[in-house]
């Protein structure tokens, strides 16, 4: 153990030394110190991922009503999905100025309208914690903030300050707004860095004192709980100008320092990365045989879903998905298709044409969504997401149709993440069933807001116990796809994944057990007509529907319109 921590050790030197020099020694020193701090408050705890861990996403007042949101939501999800999901993953429950939680005035404290620590330690119980790390950037009412502009020397050197005609132009944005913002301060104007927005101001990496503040930050939240942090737009963490800031080397070597502390402290935690960017480049995040994050968002998947679903057509998914391989037994996939932001289109970057994606953005227009655009370095704007519930995304909220339709379409969509490589993540308003929240949209006039409704526990639980209803029959689906999941070892995140190509209109694949004991075929049909496909004649035997319980034996098969089939070898 002491061979293994002085391993790590020099790890954290060698990282040190790369981002800050020859002042890493003192770093590494104060490091320690934060370290030995939290020797025995952090709880131990195990998080061995398995078939059997699916991640939900949720605000801490997703759910209203009771106590306290917090208490609330707990409750709720204790009595109605206790069995189904493990991880909970809190969106930001901390004191904040704007972006729904993503702008932090106090990273330490629980939000007054929410609850208290109390209320996240009693959730902590019965689910593994997700908690965020919004370690880029922070409120302009943040206590950061005030005593940088107030001149306090301690605070000096927290933020970027630069002249207002700097050249930016190659810094890769993320919004249509100016990167540099102004502020009064107590030694006149300064023009501040701001990747996202005016009361999101970024943090200055290269000032050791904020690396080591973000340290005490990361694991004050596994003392109070979290066996996973969620390390919010992480890519823009390093700045420097001429470059696009985003993933630069020194980002990946400060995640992978912060994966070395947790080694030695908690080893427990898991970090996930949120790296909403093209594949290519959100793989790097699991770093060199998996030294860096140890799950990220598989960003690339929500948008492939709805386009093939969309075109009837799943060669572009099979292509993409025959690239995505395991890659260590510490690291693995978080398969998504909503969260609490759009749907992401830069993902598809080289996967879909420039055209392809524009027909993305005309079909969630069309559906009563919205587009986020992002500024390009020549000052053009090109989409960024889309801004839409995923079930309205897949289904025409206006065509003549049967809801008990839009319902199998939609759950089928949810059935692809539930079979891919990884683990599930599940957003709460997919979870239950809800659709585009235009009065939101409406009252706030921010395009987000149509995925993120605040529901009332006793209407919510009112329409669940109506079976008939669209939530309840979700749910209810929701229910029985994620226990039948979690009986199959082949559905080990890190089980090996093979996708096969046997017809246009199927996506399909093979998981399968490394020691062989169990081997499953997870085929989508993501069509509106019956497909009849032929197995490979290498698979022999008989196959159970453990959808269905319909046995098939090797030969052809035939599956229904908008249907999954899992089977499996007996």
């Amino acid at each position: 153990m002491q061979q293994m921590e002085h391993d790590v050790k020099n790890r954290m030197m060698k990282r040190l030394r790369f981002v800050y020099g020859d002042t890493s020694s003192g770093i590494f020193e104060e490091i320690e110190k934060i370290i030995g701090a939290y020797r025995g408050r952090i709880p131990a705890a195990k998080t061995a991922w398995s078939e059997k861990d699916s991640f939900l996403i949720a605000y801490g007042d997703s759910i209203t009503g009771g106590k306290n949101p917090l208490s609330t939501l707990h409750g709720f999800l204790k009595k109605n999905f206790k069995d189904e999901i493990s991880f909970v993953h809190l969106l930001p429950f901390y004191p904040y100025s704007s972006d729904d939680g993503f702008s932090v005035i106090d990273y330490r404290e629980v939000r007054k309208d929410l609850g208290d620590w109390n209320d996240v330690k009693s959730m902590g119980g019965d689910f593994k914690l997700v908690f965020d790390g919004v370690i880029n950037h922070v409120s302009s009412q943040s206590r950061y903030l005030k005593e940088y502009l107030a001149g306090n020397l301690e605070y000096a050197y927290y933020f970027i300050s630069l002249p207002p005609d700097t050249d930016t132009s190659s810094v890769l944005r993320t919004r249509n707004l100016p990167l540099l913002h102004d502020y009064d301060s107590a030694e006149g104007k300064k023009w501040l860095w701001t990747t996202f927005s005016r009361d999101q101001v970024d943090f200055n990496f290269s000032n050791p004192k904020v690396l080591l503040e973000i340290v005490d930050i990361l694991l004050f939240y596994a003392a109070h709980g979290a066996t996973m942090i969620r390390l919010d737009a992480i890519p823009y963490m390093w700045k420097k100008l001429g470059t696009s800031c985003a993933h630069l080397p020194e980002t990946h070597e400060l995640i992978k320092l912060f994966r070395d502390i947790f080694d030695v402290s908690a080893p427990h935690v898991i970090l996930l990365t949120e790296t909403n960017v093209p594949h290519h480049e959100n793989i790097a995040y699991f770093g060199n045989a998996g030294d860096e994050a140890q799950i990220i968002y598989n960003f690339s998947l929500p948008p492939l879903i709805l386009w093939s679903m969309f075109k009837q057509d799943a060669t572009v998914l099979s292509d993409w998905a025959s690239g995505v391989k395991k890659v260590s037994d510490r690291t693995t996939f978080l398969n998504i298709t909503a969260t609490h932001d759009g749907i992401g289109v830069r993902p598809t970057e080289g996967i879909l044409s420039v055209d392809e994606r524009m027909e993305l953005c005309e079909l969630a227009r069309r559906h009563g969504g919205d587009i986020t655009g992002k500024k390009n370095s020549d000052g053009s704007i090109s989409p960024y997401e889309l801004n839409i519930n995923y079930f309205d995304a897949i289904n025409d909220p206006h065509a003549d149709e049967s809801i008990d339709l839009q319902i199998r379409r939609f759950m089928l969509s949810q059935t692809i993440p539930m079979s891919f490589i990884g683990i599930p993540g599940i957003y709460i308003h997919s979870l239950l069933g809800s659709r585009n929240w235009t009065e939101g949209v409406r009252k706030t006039g921010r395009a987000r807001t149509i995925n993120r409704e605040i529901l009332k526990s006793n209407e919510l639980e009112k329409e669940l116990g109506n079976p008939g209803s669209v939530r309840a029959k979700v749910a209810n689906e929701y229910r029985r796809l994620l226990k039948i999941r979690s009986g199959c070892k082949a559905f080990h995140p890190g089980s090996p994944q093979e996708v096969l190509k046997l017809h246009p209109k199927l996506f399909c694949l093979r998981r399968w057990t490394e020691d062989g004991s169990d081997e499953l075929f997870a085929i989508h049909n993501i069509s509106s007509e019956e497909v009849i496909c032929r197995l490979p004649d290498s698979i022999e035997g008989a196959y159970r529907d453990l959808l269905k319980g319909e046995v098939f034996k090797s030969g052809e098969v035939s599956v229904p319109a908008w249907t999954a089939l899992w089977l499996s070898s007996f």
